[in-house]
């Protein structure tokens, strides 16, 4: 009986050791494996994003403004019909802004090209002086755009009558002195006289050369639509 007792103390010493070297070996296994933030070749993994983070994206939009928009600018500088030229450029800014359907597209204030297409001096006896100009560009969100609009153009106004009393003026006042001088004779000899000073008189003082101030606003129109793209 003795025996048998000592038998099943060794048998239950056996099955606890057996039990201590697996729970060893798991355990021992379970450290050796990789973590959540570990890869297999030991170096640190970057944990996923979290589902609540926000991420921030530039969305554009393109808008098309059709022939026929309005653009109205300020014009920074002073042009004229003798001091410009045909094919210089000039700044400009928009007075205000440019909405459609209750979207800013243009803001107030946008810097903004124009140029000069045409320009005549003003003639001394008959020729009126003409300046023509277009807008060109305009930027919007640091890109450029290429504009087609209509020319605002604006001519001096004709003083063929004024000459022509200038000149008739001072043919009559040479033909009364020259009469009152030596009759029909110095009659007809102040009339030349007269109408040479009164000539030389309206071309000294004819010309009329035009302006458009700075500071002027004006309106210009697409002639062919734009689309501008909007960033949001």
């Amino acid at each position: 009986m003795w025996l048998s007792q000592t038998h099943r103390e060794l048998r239950l010493a056996a099955v606890t050791g057996a039990l201590l070297i697996v729970a060893l070996l798991t355990t021992g296994g379970c450290a050796n494996q990789p973590g959540a933030n570990q890869s297999a070749d030991g170096a640190k993994q970057e944990q996923p994003a979290k589902s609540g983070r926000l991420f921030s994206k530039v969305f554009e939009t393109p808008v098309t403004l059709p022939e026929g928009t309005p653009i109205r600018v300020t014009i920074d500088q002073t042009l004229t019909s003798d001091g410009s030229r045909a094919g210089d450029s000039f700044a400009a800014s928009l007075s205000t802004p440019l909405e459609v359907d209750g979207k800013i597209v243009i803001p107030r204030g946008a810097h903004a090209v124009g140029r000069v297409v045409g320009t005549k001096e003003s003639g001394r006896l008959h020729a009126p002086a003409q300046l023509r100009i277009t807008l060109a560009s305009v930027e919007v969100g640091g890109k450029t755009y290429q504009l087609e609009t209509n020319s605002i153009s604006q001519s001096g106004k004709g003083h063929g009558k004024r000459n022509a009393e200038f000149i008739g003026g001072g043919a009559a006042a040479g033909a009364l002195i020259g009469g009152l001088a030596g009759g029909g004779k110095g009659a007809l000899i102040g009339a030349a006289a007269g109408a040479g000073a009164g000539t030389a008189g309206a071309a000294a003082t004819g010309k009329k050369e035009i302006s458009i101030p700075a500071e002027s606003h004006l309106t210009f129109r697409l002639i062919a639509p734009v689309t501008i793209t909007l960033k949001g």
